[in-house]
């Protein structure tokens, strides 16, 4: 009987043994995908389309969600760096670069990171040296201009590419290799790409050439940056900014290449925005101050030229006292807000249009449209206000102390506005203005949060270890902390889905990636956004590019839930969270103290470099 007795508790032991061991291995789930990269891994970036871009000691990797096989991976270049990387905004492609003597670009490659394809390169193309290398949207073209190889004669070339195939569509050279040496001819920026012919700016002049080479005009205008046109392509504006950058020369050119103006217009500073209006052209330039007593003030200069003869339509210019932050076109004038807080709005024809500048808080996050006005969210005040009048439409605005975390959103079914700022939750009545403290959310490890949602069941505040649901009134139904282990390289600094392309770009690269910029939007919440964006992208063509529509499209992976690194029972992991009720959906093991990962919160992926080789994959929509 004893002998049973212990062959029994021997039984049991064992079986739960083995179910101690089943459950730690279903929360230390094998990976959905293991991608051996063959060299150490340097950085990952989640890029537009969802496509993780790994840098390797070899070259690129790319990584698609859901495929079991690499996506690409170019080593032509050998370990490519940080700085050598151009992610073309609101386009599927990566531009590596690589200068050689006299910071010459002699290694160029362009890669469609959705597809996976290599669709140029300067050895496979025939380029000594590249001077420019610019993607033309929503043409979807490579435009290319540099010096050809030695069988060519080291001519100096221009080329247009399809990126939807690679294919060369035209090229010709820019003057005879035998008559001009390219010591005194060099492209100087960024051609422009129109229906019939293509503009190229030189230390000569501008060029204007057909595809198959022929000369339709030039003239003397020399040392172009960049350079844009009218919808009906008649109207050329150019655009050179002197060595010191210091001021900006502005040119406009007929369509037979004659200079419409009598002189060229000179600005302040280095243009950073630039509208062509029916009223005329408004020009932003950003001033950079000097040092010392009487050095002038870091602000942006606000100009209204006449499109006919350049001259300048305001008898004064508005002051701005600081950074323009935003810009807005709207039927009745220019409205603008300032980094260093105010709001201004002038009409076309130079007069202000509220009765006084509006003082606001530093740094303006938000100026949407709403039924009641415009509000505005800095990181110390909130309002709303007439936007023909500027006058308050909240009694008082709504006070703060500086924080360093501010969300909102629109409560439709309360009809009020709600502010996180710090730990502190705000509701404004939309019909009266009325502020109150809904709520004060005291978040664990010293967090406060960092997103405000309505949900159907409630308001979610989040931040990156913490979950806290509020009833209507302020009340906490119920919240989920998750102690966080220790930030690592990815985690803290590369972790999350680049959903807008953060690299500064070039003014004619913004204006052509997204010519509604300028356009006031309504207050809307962080999805609706998403989609905004992917519009930006529509009127382009092709497979890669219709790809990244749908991922703007799609529904986000965090509709529903929220993922968080943190410390489990049987190690460091992820955990997926739902947002309605707090409850644990999900948990992956790392098996790593300090794991370097990147999550793409849009596609629902979470990427683990399982070790200096290896990144695992998993699906966190399953």
């Amino acid at each position: 009987m004893k002998t049973l007795l212990i062959q029994f508790k021997s039984l049991v032991m064992v079986a739960f043994f083995l179910n101690a061991t089943l459950l730690f291995a279903q929360k230390a789930e094998a990976p959905d995908y293991n991608y051996q990269l063959g060299a150490k891994i340097n950085e990952m970036t989640i890029t537009e389309g969802g496509t993780v871009v790994v840098a390797t000691n070899d070259g690129l990797v790319g990584i698609k969600p859901g495929e079991t096989n690499l996506l690409f991976n170019f080593t032509d270049y050998g370990r490519v760096k940080p700085e050598e990387l151009f992610y073309v905004p609101q386009a599927p492609y990566v531009i590596i670069g690589q200068t050689g003597f006299a910071n010459l670009a002699t290694k160029k490659a362009v890669i469609d990171y959705m597809s996976g394809k290599k669709l140029f390169s300067t050895e496979d193309n025939g380029w000594k040296q590249v001077y420019t290398c610019d993607v033309m949207m929503p043409q979807n073209k490579l435009v290319v201009s540099g010096q050809r190889r030695a069988n060519e004669k080291y001519a100096s070339a221009v080329a247009v590419y399809d990126l939807n195939t690679g294919a060369e569509d035209y090229r010709f050279n820019l003057v005879d290799p035998t008559k001009v040496t390219m010591r005194n001819f060099m492209v100087t920026g960024r051609p422009l790409l129109l229906k019939d012919k293509l503009l190229i700016p030189t230390s000569q002049g501008i060029l204007a050439k057909t595809k198959t080479g022929e000369t339709i005009w030039e003239n003397k205008v020399k040392n172009i940056n960049w350079m844009t046109n009218n919808e009906s392509e008649t109207d050329i504006y150019a655009f050179a900014g002197t060595a010191n950058g210091k001021n900006t020369r502005i040119y406009k050119i007929n369509a037979d290449g004659s200079e419409a103006w009598q002189d060229e217009r000179k600005v302040k500073g280095a243009v950073s925005n630039f509208q062509i209006l029916p009223q005329g052209l408004a020009v932003v330039s950003d001033v950079a101050g000097g040092s010392g007593t009487f050095a002038a003030a870091s602000e942006s200069k606000i100009t209204m030229f006449s499109a006919s003869t350049g001259e300048d339509l305001w008898d004064k210019a508005p002051k701005t006292k600081g950074y323009v932050q935003h810009f807005y076109i709207m039927d009745d004038g220019i409205l603008f807000g300032i980094a260093s807080g105010g709001i201004n709005k002038i009409s076309y024809e130079g007069n202000t249009l509220f009765k006084k500048p509006l003082k606001t808080g530093e740094n303006i996050l938000t100026m949407a449209e709403t039924p009641q006005g415009l509000i505005y969210i800095t990181s110390e005040d909130a309002n709303i206000v007439n936007l023909e009048t500027g006058e308050q439409v909240w009694n008082k605005p709504l006070k703060y102390k500086r924080a360093e975390a501010i969300s909102s959103s629109y409560d439709s079914k309360n009809k009020r506005y709600l502010i996180s700022a710090d730990d502190e939750l705000f509701a404004i009545d939309e019909n009266t203005g009325e502020a109150s403290t809904l709520a004060e959310s005291k978040f664990e490890g010293k967090e406060n949060p960092t997103g405000v949602e309505v949900r159907d069941g409630g308001i979610l505040l989040t931040s990156d270890q913490n979950m806290m649901l509020l009833d209507w009134k302020g009340e906490t139904s119920w919240h989920e902390y998750h102690r966080a282990p220790g930030k690592s390289a990815f985690g803290a600094i590369l972790a999350g889905v680049t959903a807008v392309a953060t690299a500064t770009t070039a003014v004619a690269s913004y204006n052509a990636a997204n010519q509604n910029r300028n356009s006031l939007g309504r207050y809307t919440d962080r999805g609706q956004r998403y989609a905004d964006f992917g519009d930006g992208m529509a009127a382009a063509s092709g497979a890669s590019i219709a790809e990244m529509l749908k991922r703007f499209k799609a529904t986000s992976a965090t509709q529903n839930a929220q993922f968080i690194l943190t410390k489990l029972d049987d190690g460091v992991g992820l955990v997926k969270v739902n947002k309605d009720d707090g409850v644990v959906a999900k948990e992956i093991i790392l098996k790593d103290k300090k794991p370097e990962y990147q999550v793409d919160e849009f596609g629902g992926y979470l990427y683990y470099k399982a070790n200096d080789k290896t990144i695992y994959t998993y699906n966190l929509n399953n």
